[in-house]
């Protein structure tokens, strides 16, 4: 049997793209706060007040990740969490100052690591690019929530 080509095996690539990612983020963004941390920063400095579940949903973080998450942005003074008046049983997350200066902070390290990270592409590539992995990540999400009908192929 020959082996496969692993250049047409979508997980493998994703995988690569994914560690390339990884190196870039750590050399030029944070390597205290990660990606995963800064997207919930940034969801929550467009929309403070959500709730953890909401959060997660925005992100694509799962129930124990965003758990994680909300903890170590919240031990490292970057979230606020209080009681949500209408229901007691949730806590409502807001960015802190330092909060909202971090995110600022790591938004500019942020575009200049996506222009490395993208110059392979030119302009109307990149579009196409994110227009393919968004699909294909919108579809995996269906595959995780098995209530919503997988997208049917174009």
């Amino acid at each position: 049997m020959a082996a496969a080509d692993l250049t047409t095996h979508p997980g493998h690539l994703a995988r690569r793209l994914q560690q390339a990612h990884y190196l870039l983020w750590n050399a030029m963004v944070s390597e205290e706060i990660t990606s995963p941390q800064y997207a919930v920063l940034n969801t929550l400095v467009a929309e403070p007040g959500l709730d953890q579940r909401t959060v997660g949903e925005r992100v694509g973080l799962d129930r124990s990740t965003i758990a994680e998450v909300i903890s170590r942005l919240s031990r490292r003074g970057l979230l606020d969490k209080v009681r949500d008046p209408q229901d007691g049983r949730r806590s409502l997350l807001r960015p802190t100052d330092e909060g909202v200066r971090t995110h600022r902070k790591l938004t500019v390290r942020t575009a200049r690591m996506n222009q490395v990270f993208l110059a392979p592409l030119t302009a109307d590539e990149r579009t196409v690019f994110f227009d393919l992995i968004r699909r294909v990540a919108d579809a995996a999400e269906g595959l995780r929530n098995p209530s919503e009908p997988l997208a049917a192929p174009r």
